[in-house]
């Protein structure tokens, strides 16, 4: 019995997924559990396993294309089996998930121009390619038979009340952008509105919203368009939950990091084995401070606040495409030899896009640091359900009045973002002043 290959959610928040390199072709033998595909989720590339053992008769799904979660991608079957009824059940559109055709010659008459009520298709919604089979067979996914009329497109279902069929996460955000859901097409399950053709109409600006002045069109070479990938579609989203529904203020302090610096080169002069950074000393003194402060090291839950017993600290990190945030779990427990081994190896699978789901969901608070980029302070977004973020500055020298005496020292800034519905100004302020005290002196983060 043939088995579909269909995209799996590779990660706990993944909803759609692109197909970045085909492991097998069409043709080969398969077994189960092997390697088919790599797919790039919302934060790594993973790699999609067959289900079922047989050869793979049909790739659906093209290469660079994206496809949301539970769409078929392929076929597995024995090699002469009718799957013509699997590709026929297939969904038509998705977001992308048809593969460009090359265009087939044609007499003039035989394609009608588009109309108002059927509009031309775009590259995402062209039909998939398939190749010339040597006998009469199925169509292919997507794909029309050339004596078949072509049919106007149907109207978005509605719901009983007579509204399009949409998602609650659609209409709230169709909501906030005062957008009318009857001029958005759906591409979820059944032609229902859901987030992707939210955020498409919202891209789409005032052609949603009514007619306006033509604008002076931009000539070949004035703009770049670049592609989003599957992380920085995350990104965007999950930034839009968190700056707009999140009442958060902001508490910024400075500490000197002379001792530290100091304890710092005698670890460098011990030896390669106990070298360790700033950023190291930092994440430890955060973990060390947040064991203390279970008020801080919070969750937001909607009907009630979580706090933790454990500290499993979020460690931003850039990479080619956007941000992740590899997880330090235990942090507090941790000696800052190990902590630092530990940060590194995550920093380096997180830039080779490596990093596996549970290496980086289950954080309770995160720290964001710039200071290698020599930015002295910035505000970083909060990470729901989390309550807090420190975002750490450049370390640098400054000159600072000790003991009635202008001499130079090493100085840094943290800037906290507060969910105040879990922080309260008070609660981030004796936070701040423990990280502080720690930091200036460092003895107390290693006892």
């Amino acid at each position: 019995m043939a088995t579909k290959v269909v995209m799996e959610a590779l990660s706990p928040t993944m909803e759609e997924g692109r197909l970045v390199k085909w492991v097998k072709n069409e043709g080969d033998t398969v077994a189960k559990g092997e390697v088919l595909a790599e797919v790039e989720t919302d934060k790594a590339v993973m790699e999609l396993v067959a289900r079922g053992e047989g050869v793979l008769r049909k790739r659906v799904l093209a290469e660079g294309q994206t496809a949301p979660v539970g769409h078929l991608v392929g076929v597995i079957g024995t090699a002469d089996e009718d799957i013509g009824a699997i590709l026929a059940s297939a969904p038509a559109e998705s977001s992308g998930a048809a593969a460009e055709a090359p265009a087939t010659p044609a007499a003039p008459a035989a394609a009608a121009p588009p109309t108002p009520s059927t509009p031309a298709p775009t590259a995402a919604q062209a039909p998939a390619a398939a190749q010339a089979p040597s006998a009469p067979a199925a169509p292919a996914l997507g794909e029309q038979r050339p004596d078949a009329p072509s049919a106007p497109a149907a109207p978005a279902p509605h719901e009983n009340g007579g509204r399009p069929r949409s998602s609650p996460l659609a209409r709230r955000l169709a909501s906030d952008r005062g957008l009318d859901l009857g001029q958005v097409q759906g591409s979820g399950p059944g032609g229902r509105i859901i987030r992707r053709d939210i955020e498409a109409a919202i891209a789409q600006g005032p052609a949603m919203t009514g007619p306006t002045a033509a604008p002076r069109p931009a000539a070949a070479g004035d703009y770049t368009d670049v592609p989003l990938t599957q992380i920085r579609k995350t990104i965007a989203r999950r930034l839009t939950e968190s700056i707009g529904p999140i009442p958060t203020f902001y508490l910024t302090m400075e500490a000197d990091l002379t001792r530290t610096a100091e304890l710092r080169e005698a670890m460098i002069e011990a030896g390669n084995e106990f070298k360790v950074s700033f950023n190291d000393i930092i994440l430890k003194a955060v973990a060390t401070a947040l064991a203390r402060h279970p008020e801080v090291n919070a969750h937001w839950l909607g009907d009630r606040v979580r706090q933790f017993n454990r500290v499993h600290l979020g460690m931003a990190v850039a990479i080619e495409d956007g941000l992740i945030t590899p997880v330090l779990f235990d942090a507090d427990r941790k000696g800052l030899g190990e902590l630092s081994q530990e940060a590194k190896e995550l920093a380096a699978k997180a830039r080779a896009r490596k990093l596996t789901p549970n290496e980086y969901t289950g954080s309770t608070f995160s720290v964001s640091n710039l200071g290698m980029f020599g930015i002295d302070q910035f505000t970083a977004i909060i990470n729901p359900p989390e309550a807090g973020i420190v975002a750490v500055g450049a370390v640098e020298d400054k000159p600072v009045v000790v003991d009635g005496q202008v001499v130079g020292r090493k100085r840094v800034r943290f800037t906290m973002s507060c969910d105040h519905r879990v922080i309260d100004g008070a609660t981030g302020a004796r936070f701040l002043q423990d990280l502080r005290r720690m930091l200036e002196n460092p003895l107390m983060i290693v006892y």
